[in-house]
């Protein structure tokens, strides 16, 4: 099944594309039984033919359902209808993160007051399990109105679920991609943006989205990816063992600013439970 405009999954009338990505294609629709616009993304071909994925699929959308945060764009149902497997989503409008980034760093008390909005909404899914394992720029949206919008939580797992997430599950070439995965093309969060743990492809709790969100706080105040290079490797390479650029935080940031990246980014999960930091509990 093509979706096009004037297409129909379910009750939803597709109306425009809105984008693409390796975890499907997001499209603006009109929900024709309440009469509203929404995001409906598509999941990658194949993955309807997947029993067990979808399975998985239905009781982790249920789950994020449950989720009820401003900062979190909301789920409004899953449709299966002629062979595709589809999210209905919030429709945020606004530029995304990634995309205000591109002119540069941001002042310092916008990026402190997006920050916290950002923990805000980390806060309320940690507080049920729920883990974003993919938080960056682009899934961040910052609405007209000043409010921040965090989409795609939880949809790695998902997409893969825990195994495929694991050290346990046999990870290709790319740390980013699991074996399961790479036949569909969907990359599981983004080199720049992952925790160590995740690099190194094992188990991921609340911690890993912890230093994810520090690495996209550094980078909405300097302006520059921490974490970069040539290749996929080279970045994880980064992620592992080089040192944030701390010089290059502008002077006004405030003390308690710096010490919380420095927690965010601190590689020795021992040392920060040591602390009494960023406990799984």
């Amino acid at each position: 099944m093509t979706l096009s405009p004037g297409s129909r999954i379910g009750p939803y009338e597709i109306i425009t594309p809105l984008g693409a990505g390796g975890m499907g294609e997001v499209f603006r629709a009109r929900d024709t039984r309440l009469n509203r616009d929404v995001a409906i993304k598509v999941l990658p071909a194949g993955f309807s033919q997947d029993v067990e994925r979808v399975a998985r699929f239905r009781r982790e959308a249920q789950v994020l359902a449950s989720l009820n945060h401003p900062m979190l764009a909301a789920i409004h149902g899953l449709e299966e209808s002629e062979g595709v497997v589809a999210l209905a989503l919030a429709l945020v409008e606004g530029e995304d993160l990634a995309e205000r980034l591109k002119r540069g760093p941001i002042p310092v008390d916008e990026a402190i007051a997006i920050a916290r909005q950002i923990a805000e909404g980390l806060e309320a899914a940690h507080e049920k399990g729920i883990v974003h394992r993919d938080l960056k720029p682009a899934n961040v949206k910052l609405t007209r109105d000043g409010t921040v919008k965090i989409l795609d939580f939880g949809l790695a797992k998902a997409y893969a679920g825990d195994a495929a997430l694991s050290a346990d599950s046999g990870l290709s070439q790319s740390p980013t991609t699991s074996r399961q995965m790479t036949e569909a093309g969907i990359i599981l969060g983004t080199a720049a943006y992952m925790s160590p743990e995740q690099a190194r492809g094992r188990p991921l709790d609340k911690r890993s989205d912890i230093w994810s969100f520090g690495v996209v706080l550094f980078e909405m105040l300097t302006g520059e990816r921490q974490f970069a290079g040539e290749t996929v490797t080279d970045v994880l390479a980064s992620v592992l063992k080089s040192d944030p650029d701390w010089a290059g935080l502008p002077a006004e940031v405030p003390a308690h600013v710096r010490g919380l990246l420095v927690r965010c980014l601190e590689r020795d999960l021992k040392r920060l439970a040591a602390l009494g930091l960023l406990t799984t509990s």
